[in-house]
């Protein structure tokens, strides 16, 4: 079986991995001429190590990053509402593990370019994409300008939220949901929250200024993310930092006192396809849906999403399974996102900016996530449901190999 997969980002290369391992022949396309380098995601949750150990990466990731202790949130200035303790679960071999997407790009393409089953070509913008009855083709414009395509039994798209895969199928503006009326500044930054008694995981929340400051890697970066008016520019968004840092940040710091080392400005969605499946072509990941990130469940989502289309590729490879299983695919990770991604990243999302703080202990969330303090079965519950994205595909293969 032939897999190409559109997208080197880190479900794009962590299905390469995985159906390679599984003696799957694969070509990953990307239209950019290297691994992305920006401040993105940078937490990894147990749903996702349990991928990244079936790619073959996890060890290196593990030495790469560092698993973090509690997750605060906070009120503007550092004041604590509520501690979720031992987030890292380190007792779970499947446990958290903090490294930025761009340092686990670099460990990926080193593992992708060892194996002989993945041929990976930067450069490579997908112009279109077909099928028959047989195939799955993408045509493809290389930089220098020469096109040609390339025919698989599979074409995966997991090229993000402006994914030409997605849009070859569905058309350029038919992606479902809403935009959300805020953007989301991510910020790496140079500063001793430690100082201030934060936690490797903080989240403030505040109408006008709730952001996230977490630890992201072992020489003391820091993840700063905060919402920011859609209205400024980039250029206005980069002048307004250091006001937004001074009201926000604990010890009100002035420039100077602080390295910034990267910003990006992103838009906020919440967005699903109407199928993930259609014939040979399938996308997930941000290519299929999309949700703000607060609590990380659009990595997390997408790595799950992958996990379960490499079950099924298996399955259809080792003649276990047969192409409706990427039925029964599509069904279940789109009902696993409106059931449940959305409307969790959604509460996420309103909560860190409408909550009335003098009441934020009546929050059913945070009300359980201080009970898990004490009470040993509501911590397990709790550390339990970072699962409820996975699902086993293997359940629906019809033979045994």
């Amino acid at each position: 079986m032939h897999v190409v997969i559109v997208g080197a980002g880190p479900t794009g290369f962590v299905l390469s991995l995985v159906l390679a391992r599984a003696g799957i022949e694969v070509t990953l396309l990307d239209k950019e001429s290297s691994i992305d380098l920006r401040p993105r995601a940078a937490h990894l949750a147990p749903a996702g190590i349990r991928v990244l150990k079936r790619a073959g990466i996890l060890d290196d990731v593990r030495r790469a990053g560092f698993t973090p202790d509690n997750f605060t949130w906070r009120k503007r200035g550092g004041e604590p509402i509520v501690s979720y303790k031992d987030i890292g679960q380190k007792e779970n071999p499947e446990h958290w593990t903090v490294l930025p997407l761009n340092l686990l790009g670099p460990i990926m393409l080193s593992h992708a370019e060892k194996n002989s089953n993945i041929s990976v070509k930067f450069g490579h913008r997908v112009i279109s994409t077909g099928q028959d009855g047989t195939a799955a083709w993408a045509v493809i414009q290389a930089n220098d300008g020469t096109e040609k395509k390339v025919v698989a039994d599979f074409l995966v798209g997991c090229d993000g939220g402006t994914s030409q895969v997605r849009k070859s199928i569905f058309g350029p503006r038919n992606f479902p949901g809403k935009t959300w009326d805020v953007q989301l500044v991510a910020t790496n930054i140079r500063y001793p929250f430690e100082k201030y008694g934060y936690d490797d995981m903080n989240t403030i929340v505040h109408p006008d200024d709730a952001h996230v400051a977490a630890r992201i890697t072992k020489d003391g970066l820091w993840r700063v993310s905060y919402n920011e008016d859609t209205k400024l520019t980039h250029e206005e968004v980069v002048k307004n930092c250091p006001v937004k840092f001074e009201r926000m940040l604990p010890g009100n710091p002035k420039p100077g006192e602080y390295t910034l080392v990267d910003i990006n400005p992103y838009k906020q969605h919440q967005r699903c396809v109407e199928k993930m499946r259609v014939g040979r072509i399938c996308v997930a990941a941000d290519a299929a849906h999309l949700c703000n990130p607060w609590g990380g469940l659009g990595l997390t989502g997408g790595f799950a999403d992958i996990a379960g289309l490499a079950e099924c590729l298996e399955g259809i490879h080792s003649g276990q399974a047969d192409h409706s299983i990427l039925d029964k695919w599509d069904e279940v990770r789109r009902d696993i996102y409106q059931s449940y991604i959305n409307p969790i990243s959604t509460a996420n999302f309103i909560r860190v900016a409408q909550l009335d703080l003098d009441r934020a202990l009546e929050d059913p969330f945070f009300s359980m996530v201080l009970k898990s303090n004490t009470d040993p079965e509501v911590k397990k519950k709790l550390d339990e449901s970072v699962y409820a994205v996975c699902h086993d595909f293997t359940q629906y293969y019809k033979a045994k190999a």
